[in-house]
């Protein structure tokens, strides 16, 4: 289940937060924001892994700011859930995303692309 997020926390996002989170999608082919503990982000790393891409992961859970990198997300993708993995600037989804599209041999030419 994905959970969209509502008007009022796509408003809440801070700017210093949206500059944080764009500086590391600009920085690095690919970016994934997410939860060391969640099924999903462990997803979509394996997915990552088994294609041979590397990829730059902020574990966002004991940050004090978590629930505000939570809330730009959502303002930027529509969607709160972690992970949430950008490839060449482009968000391209969460774990099941990005498992799919390397199961379907499409991840490492969206990398590379």
């Amino acid at each position: 289940i994905k959970f969209l997020c509502s008007q009022k926390t796509a408003t809440m996002a801070s700017g210093d937060t949206r500059n944080w989170i764009e500086e590391k999608i600009a920085s690095n082919k690919v970016m994934m924001f997410s939860k060391s503990s969640c099924p999903f982000c462990t997803m979509a790393k394996k997915a990552l892994d088994s294609c041979g891409i590397a990829y730059a992961v902020e574990e966002i859970e004991k940050r004090k700011d978590c629930s505000n990198i939570q809330d730009t997300l959502c303002s930027m993708t529509k969607s709160r859930t972690v992970p949430q993995v950008f490839i060449n600037g482009k968000y391209i989804g969460g774990g099941t995303e990005t498992k799919a599209l390397a199961d379907q041999g499409k991840l490492k030419a969206l990398v590379n692309g």
